[in-house]
């Protein structure tokens, strides 16, 4: 077994229970000196330093959430998932330290204490990632395909597609769905009934997305590009105030934005 005392790279596989399992390992293995690194990560760090190696069990996920919402709420829990979401480097950490922050004594109101570093950054890091939650609920762009199925591709900053997905399931409950993130290679598919998680193959181009789309789609393409032509007052252009609440980046999930 590892000595406790030395310092401990655990590595894990990514995923959140994973994530959750290592901390509960932290604390069943009493590591006083522990990083948490996905397993690629942990591949490039020092050969010879002391490794844990992580499996992911649900078991010891579901007490790590347990024992962080009975001691800081529910809210502070999503906190911590929002931040894993981020994918930013030395995120576990920070998370770790926290979960270690909260469940001492004195940690059940740590996470109003914004003069705290480990409670700030985590704000910080949760109004980032918000931000890009709330503009992806709003600028996903979805094309009807033949088959009945609307497709939209999306490739965000943030890992946020497990936190746009309750919005889309209420929006279009009674559509066939499918949101692909193209930067993580996996997507959510609904089928009137449940979301499942999917990986393609395969994954369309636009050439073939268009070539498979519904001809009417790309009429109402045309008209909402006509629509926004007409009531574009050229006088009244704000760009800079544009930008700041749709910035370019977005605009190719915008068709409106195709022809600029």
């Amino acid at each position: 077994m590892l000595a406790a005392q030395q310092r401990i790279t655990l590595s894990y596989d990514g995923s959140w229970g994973g994530l959750l399992t290592a901390v509960f390992e932290v604390y069943e293995y009493k590591f006083v000196s522990a990083t948490i690194l996905r397993e690629a990560q942990a591949d490039q760090t020092d050969l010879f330093g002391a490794r844990h190696e992580v499996h992911t069990d649900e078991a010891k996920a579901a007490r790590v959430k347990k024992g962080i919402i009975d001691r800081v709420g529910k809210k502070d829990f999503q906190e911590l998932y929002a931040a894993y979401l981020s994918e930013l480097d030395g995120v576990e950490d920070l998370i770790l330290r926290l979960v270690r922050h909260y469940l001492t004594p004195e940690g059940a109101n740590l996470s109003r204490n914004y003069g705290h570093e480990d409670v700030l950054r985590i704000k910080q890091i949760n109004k980032s990632v918000s931000r890009e939650r709330h503009r992806f609920k709003a600028f996903v762009r979805f094309r009807k395909l033949s088959d009945e199925l609307f497709f939209a591709k999306i490739d965000p900053d943030f890992n946020v597609l497990p936190l746009i997905i309750p919005h889309f399931r209420d929006r279009y409950a009674d559509q066939s769905w499918m949101i692909y993130d193209i930067k993580r290679d996996y997507g959510a598919y609904y089928n009137q009934t449940e979301v499942v998680e999917i990986q393609l193959s395969d994954l369309p181009s636009e050439a073939e997305l268009i070539a498979r789309g519904e001809e009417r789609e790309a009429l109402y393409d045309e008209l909402w590009r006509r629509y926004f032509r007409s009531t574009n007052i050229t006088e009244r252009k704000n760009t800079k105030l544009h930008l700041q609440h749709v910035p370019k980046r977005y605009w190719k999930y915008l068709n409106e934005k195709f022809d600029l």
